[in-house]
């Protein structure tokens, strides 16, 4: 007499307990469904197998008892075999193993009786689809589809994993955890194949972007500065790093950092996504489009109003005429080119916000990259006027610093690059001062001042130094401290330059 054993794989180092499954009828066979580790209160492990059987229709029954002792539990065997007086069944399955070996022990029941073991893997008969969908207990059946069908129909016994706080505990192929579905199982069979594909994607995208045309000065230095291109280039090196090959993988911390990068992108591609339907949801981009010219009109407007009010006398102040004319005009003229420049593409605004807002399916941050660069190149013109208002300013600071180094008997050492002490006479003082303010217009300072004698004041950059409060290398270069400094001293500010590149 043959008895036959379907025994899952996953339940080979299971703790000791009881073995739950079901009879085939028509066989003599067995299929294993599960393990419930010890201790247990046999009413419950009744209860709960009649729960399970009511929702899934299968005989479900205890079918005998499973051992793996460890330390402390030498009397476990007898212990599980005196179960079969609570559990009544016709054969009492007892099966047995020990750590550092790889067979099973069967204690016989019957004289001459032989046992095959048939491991199977739960998960695989699962997703194997081999199984009907509603499968009938009938003799004619063959062993195997009984054996399939019922695994298949025995998914409420699944749904009980080690993170549950009820009184039992069991092993079977969802004991770590239940798995989503069978989609993500699905995927994870067809991350492989995904992951060579991008791979290639990636290998054909870098082989297109070192291309001897792109780099070109003019388009090597856009892409350098343009938003677009830089979240791009981040998001080419975030997808290489999803894609890299499973060696790479052992280490946790590369496991954490790949698993941030999936999280970060999918949520920015699910926020592109959210962005990306309500721009085209209700007609969203052509009002966008409309109000965009207006809106451009009335900057314009205003600049025009503030420009008229400082060539006059604003709040009293009685300016220089010609200059405040010569650089009135000059800003209006930027104006009105400015204008008209969006006046001409004011019939393919529309078009570009309604292809540009598919960028977004790439990801929110590639829109907002988008966004800003379109922002940057529309108000160009503010960024001129802010160079070159600069300059003049510079040119200004420069020339009174040079004329408050002259009464102070200073003067700038090039060679040393640092202020150094000299005297001068009246005679050298006079054309220099005379100089400074034909070039100024507005300086209200006496030709025939009395330079003062020469001293040694206490430099205000020793005071700063000393009494200044301690400052760590974690802060950012571009402070706004920094900031405000080159503002006042007249010092261009380049919104494309990084912390790390060298000033001019």
């Amino acid at each position: 007499m043959v008895l036959k054993i379907f025994f899952p794989q996953c339940c080979n180092r299971a703790d000791s307990g009881l073995l739950v499954g079901r009879w085939v009828s028509g066989h003599d066979s067995a299929v294993v469904l599960a393990v419930i580790h010890y201790p247990f209160i046999p009413g419950q492990v009744k209860q709960y197998i009649q729960q399970v059987q009511a929702q899934s229709g299968v005989e479900l029954s205890v079918l005998g008892s499973w051992s793996l002792p460890k330390d402390g539990q030498e009397g476990m065997e007898s212990f599980l075999k005196d179960l079969s007086t609570i559990f009544p069944q016709e054969r009492w399955l007892q099966i047995s193993r020990e750590f550092g070996k790889t067979g099973f022990t069967y204690e016989e029941q019957e004289d001459e009786e032989k046992v095959i073991f048939v491991h199977y893997e739960q998960r695989k008969v699962m997703l194997s689809q081999l199984h009907p969908i509603q499968v009938q207990d009938s003799e004619s059946h063959s062993e195997l589809r009984q054996m399939f069908g019922t695994v298949a129909r025995s998914q409420p016994l699944f749904f009980m994993d080690k993170y549950d706080d009820g009184p039992l505990k069991s092993t079977h192929w969802q004991s770590e955890g239940r798995e989503a579905s069978i989609i993500v199982e699905l995927l994870k069979q067809a991350s492989a194949p995904l992951c060579v594909l991008l791979s290639w994607l990636l290998a054909v995208w870098t082989w297109i972007c070192n291309v001897r045309i792109f780099t070109v000065f003019p388009l090597r230095f856009l892409a350098s500065k343009l938003s677009t291109c830089i979240q791009l280039s981040y998001r080419t090196e975030h997808l290489r790093t999803l894609s890299s090959p499973k060696a790479d993988s052992r280490l946790s911390s590369s496991v954490c950092r790949k698993a941030n990068i999936l999280v970060s992108v999918l949520v920015d591609v699910a926020l592109g996504v959210a962005l990306m339907w309500w721009l085209y949801r209700d007609d969203h981009i052509p009002m966008l489009a409309d109000a965009l010219v207006p809106a451009a009109d009335r900057v314009a407007q205003q600049l025009e109003e503030l420009l008229q009010w400082l060539m006059g006398a604003p709040a009293g102040l009685k300016m220089n005429r010609a200059l405040d004319q010569v650089l009135g005009r000059f800003f209006l003229y930027h104006i009105h080119l400015w204008i008209s420049y969006i006046h001409l593409m004011s019939p393919f605004i529309q078009g570009i916000l309604w292809y540009g807002g598919l960028s977004a399916c790439l990801g929110l941050t590639f829109a907002l990259s988008l966004l800003s660069d379109m922002v940057a190149l529309l108000t160009f013109h503010i960024y001129c006027f802010y160079v070159y208002g600069a300059r003049l300013y510079c040119l200004k600071i420069y020339g009174l610093s040079s004329l408050w180094r002259l009464f102070r008997g200073k003067k700038w050492n090039v060679l040393r690059q640092r202020v150094d002490s000299c005297s001068y006479d009246l005679d050298q003082v006079t054309p220099y001062i005379k100089n400074i303010m034909v070039k100024k217009h507005n300086s209200c300072l006496s030709p025939h001042a009395a330079v003062p004698p020469q001293i040694n004041p206490l430099k205000c950059g020793a005071v700063v130094q000393t009494y200044r409060t301690p400052t760590y290398s974690c802060y950012p270069r571009d402070s706004w401290a920094a900031l405000v400094k080159k503002l006042f001293v007249g010092e261009l500010i380049y919104p494309w330059r990084h912390k790390t590149t060298k000033s001019d």
